[in-house]
């Protein structure tokens, strides 16, 4: 539960005493799992984490053996609690300051060689994902990522086989019409952004304009806590005009960190020694189509230490 200090196993990797449990051990067996499924859906790691707990209180009292398939049971009780918190946090949205990006994740160099997993966790992909509705979210994640079968995404969101193949057709044509388009490769991405990092560290932005497709789109998230633009920003020039403003003011000693966040090739920013932001990107067809920067210290808890998905 969230705010509780007692350490279960939705928190921890796994010990010999979790394993002498045949309800922890198939728990710990199946965590990273868990913790994708509940990010994907939310966007939050901080609520994935809280969703886990609960997910764990709810699989402690379960019988086992009744229990034919352990991956979907559990997959199901974490989808069920996500959907109830994603409602929530629509709400919560509606009166958040600014654009809202989901919370950037330091994942291992391997997720980028699971091209379908790394796109799923992509920044460029959560933001699309975002434009479903919740149900038609947890269909996509559960049929689209993790390849259920639709009698299990049924058990988990509540409806008909039926009915969940339609709104699988549906979330499919939506997300299809605003994912990037064609196959992102990492050196694009790392070009992307070392035109960005020469930016910051030298003040040539030439290289980064050139980059900059026509319509791109800058979102930054402050959260209300830290200074950032309070709506997108859309176009070459209007971005670049910011950018060009706002770079040179930067007021401190500026230290520039390639790593992969989210599966992808993304940039720390510490300004003075202390983590400022968070930057990333969207290509397509070569060009930045969209650039992300994370200066919520709320979400950049997670950007110092890996976290571990899976699929």
């Amino acid at each position: 539960m969230a705010g509780t200090s007692q350490t279960t196993p939705a928190d921890r990797g796994g010990s010999q005493d979790d394993r002498s449990d045949p309800a922890t051990e198939a728990f710990v067996a199946h965590r990273n799992l868990l913790f994708t499924v509940a990010y994907e859906m939310l966007g939050s790691a901080a609520d994935a984490e809280d969703i886990l707990q609960e997910t764990w209180l709810r699989w402690a009292g379960v019988d086992l053996d009744t229990v034919r398939n352990q991956r979907a049971y559990l997959v199901r009780i974490t989808t069920r609690q996500a959907l109830v918190r994603l409602r929530t946090l629509s709400r919560r949205k509606e009166s958040y300051v600014g654009p809202w990006l989901p919370e950037p994740l330091l994942t291992a160099p391997d997720v980028a060689e699971d091209v379908e997993l790394a796109d799923s966790v992509s920044m460029a992909m959560l933001l699309v994902l975002e434009t479903l509705a919740p149900t038609e979210r947890a269909v996509f994640v559960l049929r689209e990522v993790f390849a259920l079968e639709y009698g299990e995404i049924a058990d988990a969101v509540g409806k008909s086989p039926d009915a969940v193949r339609q709104i699988a057709h549906r979330a499919r044509a939506h997300v299809a019409a605003r994912r990037p388009r064609g196959v992102v490769s990492p050196a694009e991405s790392r070009d992307a952004l070392e035109a960005f990092q020469r930016a910051l560290e030298t003040g040539d932005l030439q290289s980064l304009l050139d980059l900059l497709a026509p319509d791109v789109v800058l979102l930054g998230d402050g959260g209300g806590v830290k200074q950032a633009v309070l709506r997108p920003i859309v176009g070459a020039d209007k971005v670049g005009r910011l950018l060009a403003a706002g770079l040179p003011r930067i007021d401190g000693e500026v230290s520039v960190e390639p790593v992969q966040m989210n599966g992808c090739p993304a940039l720390i920013v510490r300004v003075d020694g202390e983590i400022d932001d968070v930057v990333a990107v969207r290509m397509d067809d070569g060009m930045i189509t969209g650039l992300y920067i994370v200066r919520n210290p709320e979400k950049l808890s997670r950007v110092e230490r890996e976290t571990a998905v899976s699929r």
